[in-house]
Order: C-alpha cells, then structure tokens, then sequence
C-alpha cells in the first residue's frame, strides 16, 4: 500500500523555544522571516518601528521622481541591502533594461537576491555582485557606463538587529562591526592595539563624539590591564562609565547618544567607509552616461560633507551640469513611520 501512495514533502514544524518569547535570535522565526507576517509587519510600522529582521528603504519616492528611470535603461544600486530600492527602479524598467546590485556583505546579500528572484526579477534583469563600490569603475568596464546610480551609505536593519553581527550596542553580542565578517579586522581586535590620542581622533572625526577624550582614555586604560573588549555589552558598559561625570538628569541620553556614536566611529573605521566613498565619488562621474543621474543618501555630517565636496568640486570640472543646492530630506509622516529616516540627507547629481 505505502509503495502505492504519492510521495509526500515532510513538514518541518519550526522550532520551539522555551517561556513566552524567544531569547535567542536564530529562534525567533518572524524577524528571520519578516514577510511571511504582513500582519506584524503593519503593526510595528504603525507604531515607528521597524520590523526585526528587515529594512525599510527611505525616501523612495523622493529618490524614484529625482532619477526618472526609464524602461530599457542600465542602472547601478551601489549598496544592495535589503533590496527594497532596488525591488522599486526594477519595476520603473517593467522587464526592459537591466540593475547591477552591489553589496561587500555575503550573508545579506543571498538572501535579498533570494528574496528579489521570488519576486520575478531574476538574472535577465538584475545581476547582484559581492563587489565593494569603490570598485564600480571595474564593473563599468565590464558591462558598461549606466543611465542611474543609486546609493544608500545606511547600515541595514537587519545587519544592526542580528546580535551575531556586533552593530547594536542594546543586545549582547561579539563586537564584530565588519559589513564583510569574512574579512579584515574586527572592531575587538582594532581595539586590542589603539592609543588613547587615535581613539580620541577617530571619535571626533567619525561621529562629532563630545566624549571623545572620556571615552578613549577608559578604553584604553581597560585595555593597558590586559582585559579584552570583545563585546557589545562591554564596550557599552565602558561609554557608560566614563560619562559618570554628566549630571544625573542628562546621564542617561547621553551615555546612549554616545553609546551609538563610539559603535558608528568603530564601524566606520573598521570597514574604512570614508576612504571607500571618497574612491566611489571620484570614480562616479566618470561611469555615468551622459546626462546620467546620481542620488546618494547619507546618514551623518562626515558623509555628507565628502558628498557636497565632490559634487561641488566636479561640477567646477564640468564632470556635472546639475548637483542639489540643498539636501532633499525625507517627509514628517515618513519619518514617524520610520524612526530611523529622521538624519537621513539626500544629495544628487546629473552627469554633464
């Protein structure tokens, strides 16, 4: 009877965790899944949050009337992510043309391709490549100069929400930072070898840290007594102590402004971003089409000053014929849907 009987995919239940709620973040099924649950999803949003598990692009619309994408036209999404703004310029093309997708982290990346082919925009119209983009002049000679570029210098919610990453000084987890966790040096092992005057600098110029000096000289003094930094939560607990000194009342804002500050002057360190974007800028212009447009979203002050610089600069060159005057920045009702969209800037350029 059984040899008879159509063969039957065998259910997999999910795993089951102890209490009320999952501890653990490889349990908890609907932030590693976010949309299967639409129903959740809604709700988080609706209160200003955004979902475990996954990102909520910002100024789409903003971005989609500026770069007037047109279908048949080669375009570029420098920085791939969650996939959510890429998903948006591939329906502007409907199925004519092509997006190149560009992403240094190989664990995000899988999946958003993943996510993008169930949603029907597979290889004919869109390649994602593990490629930094710094490097775009490379991918330019290879497939050519593009019609619009896109580029969303945000770290990905789902990077910051997975503990395993190390990008969230609020849950416990290896102080990594590293968008690519396959290479270079982790935020740990950074510190294991910095002076007092380097931290001091890197916090100053990667994040306006108040601090700066405070939070340098308990660090290090932590490290000189052979003790590891080697997590989120003891980073965090250092900021903490060495802003002992700030009146009660404030103490508690600013150990968490600061807490997020030191986590972004380390990531930017580690992953060298400035020196990545200043290669992209320099190198932009040159793979855009003529009359090719650009909008680039950055999320603090030293981001946005190397943009304007280079875009004012190259627009002296005649590299451009058009580059905002002012930051575009997202709606009200935008950013209290979305926490997160409140210090994002918008910059563009149109290739001469």
């Amino acid at each position: 009877m059984k040899d008879n009987q159509p063969n039957q995919t065998e259910h997999k239940r999910r795993v089951r965790y102890k209490g009320t709620h999952p501890r653990k973040y490889s349990e908890k099924y609907k932030e590693l899944n976010p949309e299967k649950y639409a129903d959740t999803i809604e709700k988080v949003i609706q209160k200003g949050s955004t979902p475990a598990g996954m990102h909520i692009s910002i100024m789409v619309p903003e971005i989609l009337d500026f770069l007037q994408i047109k279908p048949g036209q080669r375009g570029l999404d420098a920085t791939l992510g969650y996939g959510g703004h890429t998903r948006k310029m591939l329906e502007c093309l409907q199925g004519q043309g092509h997006i190149y997708g560009l992403d240094v982290d190989p664990i995000e990346s899988e999946k958003t391709k993943k996510r993008l082919a169930d949603a029907g925009f597979g290889e004919d119209i869109l390649t994602v490549k593990l490629m930094n983009f710094a490097d775009i002049d490379k991918l330019a000679a290879e497939v050519g100069g593009f019609d619009f570029i896109l580029a969303d210098l945000g770290v990905s919610s789902m990077q910051i929400d997975n503990p395993e990453r190390g990008f969230s000084y609020k849950v416990e987890g290896p102080l990594d930072l590293r968008l690519n966790p396959e290479q270079g040096m982790s935020a740990a092992e950074r510190l294991q070898h910095i002076t007092k005057e380097e931290f001091t600098g890197m916090l100053e110029e990667n994040a306006d840290e108040p601090y700066a000096d405070e939070i340098a000289e308990v660090v290090v003094s932590e490290i000189r007594k052979g003790r590891k930094i080697d997590t989120t939560t003891k980073l965090a607990e250092l900021v903490e102590q060495a802003l002992s000194g700030v009146p009660k009342a404030e103490r508690k804002d600013a150990v968490k402004k600061s807490c997020a500050r030191t986590f972004q002057a380390l990531r930017i360190d580690v992953n060298n971003e400035f020196e990545v974007l200043d290669a992209f800028l320099e190198k932009l212009p040159v793979v855009l089409n003529p009359g090719g447009r650009a909008a680039i979203l950055t999320f603090h002050s030293g981001e946005d000053r190397l943009v304007k610089k280079s875009f004012k600069w190259h627009k002296q060159l005649g590299d451009y014929t058009e580059i905002a005057r002012d930051v575009v920045r997202p709606s009200k009702e935008e950013c209290i849907r979305n926490s997160r969209a409140h210090s994002t800037k918008m910059r563009w350029a149109v290739k001469a």
